[in-house]
């Protein structure tokens, strides 16, 4: 049985890159400018305040990992007020050098280790789509023992370790996504995901999209009502049952298009169309342009 969350990992493509090790000891503060791409930050030792713009500040301690799908303006800082020193991430992106703040001398009370996602795929809004503004994941086991190992790799600087380091950071996304899934996620695939009920239904429009599925079918597989299915459905999933299976139809077919050889038809015909025609129809309402066109600019990287 195809697991959803894979399968939006793999529309994904996420590439880790890095932007920097931010230490910091005594009195500090460092105010990042909005981003607008998904950026994360792993408390590599010690402890900090993480106070993002419109949010709580919240507490972050080694081990833990935060995820900004959009990013936000925030501030990284001590738990004792300093004037923040202001930095745009797009100027810090790419740096190997660690920043360090407030006292330059000794042991950090805090050290962390931020950069950003790349996405080379069809569809870069599904992370944004999928999770809430912050995720904060602590006291995960699985996820200490990938960040611990993030840590190593970001210090040793061993042959390899850029390939390694990506990996290890699509399986940061990935725990964190599962995270998100018990309940702290906004409407969408995840909460759905964290239905048991609903779980299985999902799972067989992933698994057999190419289906002619009804509500009816879908909520047998979910053993409920097809009332209390289409209600439940479009209260934790965000958008109704049928809705739902046109976006990720879409989905597939913008992936298959841009990076395929499959001719129109062939693509119609994976994602649960009959005709060209009504696919065509479907996916210029959907995309904006018709399938055609979109995949002849795959070539030329543009969406």
């Amino acid at each position: 049985m195809i697991d959803p969350l894979s399968e939006v990992v793999r529309l994904l493509h996420p590439r880790a890159v890095f932007a920097n090790i931010i230490s910091g000891k005594g009195s500090w503060a460092v105010h990042y400018s909005d981003y607008g791409h998904p950026s994360f930050c792993i408390v590599l030792e010690g402890s900090a305040l993480l106070t993002v713009d419109g949010h709580v500040p919240i507490t972050i301690s080694a081990g833990d990992f935060v995820l900004l799908p959009t990013t936000p303006a925030f501030t990284i800082s001590s738990f004792t007020p300093a004037p923040p020193v202001h930095l745009d991430p797009r100027q810090v992106a790419g740096s190997t050098a660690e920043l360090r703040y407030g006292d330059p001398d000794g042991q950090p009370d805090m050290r962390s280790l931020g950069g950003s996602f790349l996405f080379y795929c069809a569809n870069p809004g599904l992370l944004v789509s999928l999770l809430p503004i912050v995720v904060h994941v602590q006291g995960s086991k699985r996820l200490s023992q990938l960040v611990q190992l993030v840590g190593e790799e970001s210090r040793d600087q061993k042959p390899g370790c850029e390939f390694m380091l990506s990996r290890l950071v699509e399986l940061l996304l990935v725990e964190a996504m599962r995270s998100a899934s018990a309940g702290s996620a906004p409407p969408g695939l995840l909460r759905g995901l964290g239905d048991e009920r609903l779980a299985r239904a999902l799972e067989q429009m992933h698994e057999h999209i190419e289906r002619s599925w009804s509500v009816v079918q879908l909520a047998e597989i979910a053993a409920l009502s097809r009332s209390a299915f289409f209600e439940r459905f479009t209260r934790l999933v965000g958008m109704a049952p049928m809705e739902y299976l046109l976006a990720w139809r879409m989905a597939v077919a913008k992936e298959l298009l841009r990076n395929s050889a499959l001719a129109v038809s062939e693509v119609a015909e994976r994602v649960g169309y009959g005709s060209s025609s009504a696919f065509s129809v479907a996916f210029s309402r959907h995309v904006g342009q018709p399938p055609s066109l979109f995949a002849q600019r795959r070539s030329g990287g543009g969406d």
